[in-house]
């Protein structure tokens, strides 16, 4: 989690499915009482909060202030810290290492796991799920299509996303001394809310940093554009449907 600019009440207002979903990642994560565990990229700690409510001891850590600052004001007996997904250290060995739906906007996977590595204990576990190979493909390479056709950019220099295949992520964990025992890429269409306004909030929200150097006009302009491009397949009475598609895993320190 590189750090970056991010609109706290605009998550926690229009994007709680990014917490709701991660439910179920926490069911397999399956902390368990007096557990140490990281919740990395902990957004505005609504799942730390889930995993300290069964009894585990958790920090977590985010790369945007204002979300730890929204996170430390929601729940204020858990810790929580600025901290780089890329870089960042804890002060003992840790039982588990929990992601949801940050790590794909870190592009440096490597740095990434040997952080996580490093932090566990052996045979601690790290548990994660995040944008796969695929996710968003819709909406990403629309856009994309939009501001490259003006000149000024290109796909390269736009995407802020890493979105890995099975065997590439598994394969780095491997490398890293980690035993992959379970590993899935599946499609997760996800409404979202506002209704009409959902793809504008969303790019809003998450495209932030590839239209910031637009002006509030260009902005407006390139997101009717892509709403008028992807209603025929991604708009359905009356919601926006992200076209998401999750990588889920579960890896061991060996």
């Amino acid at each position: 989690m590189p750090e970056t600019s991010w609109n706290a009440d605009l998550y926690e207002g229009k994007h709680a499915f990014v917490w709701q979903y991660g439910a179920d990642i926490v069911e397999l994560l399956s902390p368990q009482p007096g557990e140490r565990i990281l919740d990395l990229g902990c957004g505005t700690g609504q799942l730390t909060e889930k995993i300290a409510s069964l009894g585990a001891e958790v920090m977590g850590i985010d790369s945007s202030a204002a979300m730890i600052t929204k996170a430390e004001a929601n729940y204020p007996t858990i810790p929580f810290a600025v901290a780089d997904a890329r870089n960042f250290q804890v002060a003992q060995p840790l039982d588990a290492v929990f992601s949801n739906a940050a790590l794909h906007w870190v592009k440096e996977a490597d740095a990434v796991i040997s952080c996580i590595r490093q932090a566990l204990k052996p045979g601690g576990r790290f548990v994660a799920e995040f944008g796969g190979k695929g996710n968003i493909y819709a909406i990403a390479s629309t856009l994309f299509s939009i501001l490259e056709s003006t000149g000024s950019t290109t796909l390269e220099s736009l995407n802020p996303w890493y979105f890995p295949s099975i065997g590439d992520y598994a394969t780095r964990l491997e490398k890293q001394g980690f035993d992959v025992t379970y590993a899935v890429l599946f499609d997760r269409p996800t409404p979202l809310a506002d209704k009409e306004a959902g793809l504008a909030n969303w790019i809003r929200m998450f495209a932030s940093t590839i239209l910031a150097k637009y002006s509030a006009a260009e902005q407006d302009s390139v997101i009717a554009t892509l709403e008028q491009r992807l209603k025929p397949t991604l708009y359905r009475d009356g919601t926006w449907i992200a076209d998401y598609r999750r990588l889920r895993v579960v890896a061991i320190k060996s």
